[in-house]
């Protein structure tokens, strides 16, 4: 049976029923089976362990300051609005989990985790809070600067595939979207942040989204990165934004940010613990209009872990899977730095080939 959650903020108390459009998300043969939560993590306990259809849980306008975790399969949060809805929380890698000494760490530091197949997010806004620009503006000498300011929004990983997303908005400045496993696709939405802001090595197809770099507290040189991708060489695709906009905040200086650079953890092998030799990072950028804070030079080069333990490994854009084609806009160039796909080329990565068959349902 599917199933319809309708949850309320606290700040509203009404009980109405989801408008048509939500209504329309459901077989009409089946009945709706409608409670009502004031938290979305009531909503998603709530929810069955193993549903084999999608659950939706429609979320009344507020902000719900909750750390979510989602390990179920099947599960469809849909806000009242994009801006209205507000999943918000604060923590970052550097910060010390309550109660423990243990910190959370990048992966753990997300306000939302999806770690189950076919869940689907729609017009709601995911938010990691942290006040990375406070921070930033400290002196590097100062006692209350943090280290560790990665604070991811979005989180997907383990067994997450399928997962869709249409008018959401991703909010953050360092590391806002991990997509690191299975196939991710946005449509319509706006993710915003400043350093290696998308990156991981799932992979995942945006479309007709708002990419948005945002200011550092301090004048630098280099600003941001895009993304920083870990795909592994086997899979063919890994970040690719199609028919979508760059565009930047505005403090943020021309030609101070990368598209991307090559990230390759560190990880454990049985010689040792250094730098994933196959994480050939890729990401494409076909028909996307970018606003001058892009660099000239598209790419840069990123550190990663040496077999002698140092940071002294150096992986460079040539190395990678880095490539445009038909930018446009002042950030857009063709140089010996910006690798151009052919016509050919670019048509291989059309939806169906990206997502492997894959068709999200909201096209």
């Amino acid at each position: 049976m599917r199933s319809l959650i309708i949850l309320l903020s606290v700040l509203l108390f009404s009980s109405a029923r989801a408008t048509p459009e939500y209504q329309a998300l459901v077989d009409p043969r089946t009945p709706i089976v409608e409670n009502v939560y004031h938290t979305v993590s009531e909503a998603v306990t709530a929810a069955p362990a193993d549903s084999d259809s999608p659950h939706i849980i429609y979320i009344r306008n507020g902000r719900y300051r909750e750390k979510l975790t989602v390990t179920k399969p099947n599960i469809n949060l849909v806000g009242e609005s994009r801006d209205g809805v507000v999943l918000t929380y604060d923590a970052y890698a550097g910060q010390k989990i309550p109660g423990s000494e243990e910190t959370w760490g990048t992966f753990r530091s997300a306000t939302l985790t999806v770690l189950a197949p076919d869940f689907r997010a729609e017009s709601l806004t995911v938010e990691n809070a942290f006040d990375f620009l406070r921070n930033d503006a400290l002196d590097k000498q100062a006692t209350e600067r943090v280290g560790g300011t990665q604070a991811v929004a979005l989180a997907i990983n383990g067994r997450a595939d399928r997962s869709a997303f249409r008018d959401v908005k991703l909010s953050g400045y360092q590391d806002t979207l991990y997509v690191n496993t299975g196939r991710s696709y946005f449509l319509d939405s706006v993710i915003e942040g400043n350093v290696d802001f998308i990156f991981g090595a799932g992979t995942a197809l945006f479309e007709k989204s708002d990419i948005v770099n945002r200011k550092r507290a301090r004048d630098m040189q280099t600003t941001g990165y895009v993304t920083a991708p870990s795909t592994d060489i086997a899979n063919d695709f890994g970040l690719v934004f199609l028919n979508c906009r760059l565009l930047k905040e505005e403090a943020v200086p021309a030609d101070s940010v990368p598209l991307g650079r090559p990230w390759h953890p560190t990880t454990t092998f049985e010689d040792g613990r250094y730098a994933d030799p196959d994480a050939i990072g890729a990401s494409v950028f076909i028909n996307t209009w970018m606003d001058d804070h892009i660099a000239r030079d598209g790419w840069d080069s990123m550190n990663g872990t040496a077999r002698d333990g140092s940071k002294s490994a150096v992986f460079t854009p040539e190395s990678s899977r880095f490539f445009e084609y038909k930018s446009r806009g002042p950030g857009a160039a063709v140089n010996p730095e910006r690798r151009q796909l052919d016509e050919e080329e670019a048509g291989n990565y059309n939806r169906e080939k990206i997502l492997d068959g894959w068709e999200p349902g909201f096209l």
